[in-house]
């Protein structure tokens, strides 16, 4: 383990330009997600196109985006931040949509027979009953885009990626192992923590019916 004892400072900057990634891709999924999941369980036929187009965007391998955007966007960390998107817009906008098509009729009945305007009543009563599944579609998310952030190495987008790639083209296991495992770390760490918040929110939930 001479490398990462020589070289932690190298291993903490890439962790930091994984987690970068991450969190930006997961935040600009979040903000074009949530609103194209309320409208989609609104509208059916919305919610049918919107899935067709994310479910198809999921389906394309990472490297072939990675193609696809390299002619506009170039390499490094927009391109990459691109893909981290195109992933994630399935599984957040699908969660959204069902999370809020579960609320009971009777609850939204209640709220309008209160006075509440549908926005309000949308901030107020249906995203706060809709939360444990929007996290438990978060918590996916999160953790698929851990695994594509590792691949846009390829790009020199940065992040854990890239010493591991380092490591398999210098013939260097140390590399590769550490890379692997901090990569690993990271996503059960992001997996967990958002498996507790997800449990917490449903117990709270269970204790409010």
């Amino acid at each position: 383990m001479s490398w990462t004892i020589e070289n932690w400072d190298r291993l903490l900057i890439a962790l930091w330009e994984h987690i970068q990634l991450v969190g930006v891709g997961l935040a600009i999924a979040l903000a074009i997600g949530l609103p194209l999941g309320v409208l989609s369980a609104r509208r059916p036929g919305f919610a049918l196109v919107v899935l067709l187009v994310s479910g198809a965007l999921y389906t394309v391998p990472a490297l072939a985006i990675f193609a696809l955007l390299i002619p506009y966007l170039g390499l490094g960390f927009w391109p990459a931040i691109v893909a981290l998107v195109a992933y994630a817009l399935l599984i957040i906008i699908r969660n959204v949509a069902t999370g809020l098509q579960e609320i009971s009729p009777d609850i939204l009945d209640a709220a309008d027979g209160m006075g509440y305007g549908k926005w309000r009543r949308l901030f107020a009563i249906e995203l706060p009953l809709a939360l444990p599944v929007i996290i438990a579609g978060i918590r996916i998310t999160v953790v698929t885009q851990v695994s594509v952030a590792t691949v846009a190495a390829f790009i020199n987008a940065g992040g854990l990626g890239d010493i591991i790639f380092q490591g398999i083209t210098q013939d260097f296991g140390e590399k590769v192992v550490v890379g692997a495992v901090v990569t690993s770390a990271l996503a059960v760490l992001c997996d967990e923590s958002l498996r507790r918040v997800e449990l917490q929110l449903r117990a709270n939930q269970a204790e409010s019916a």
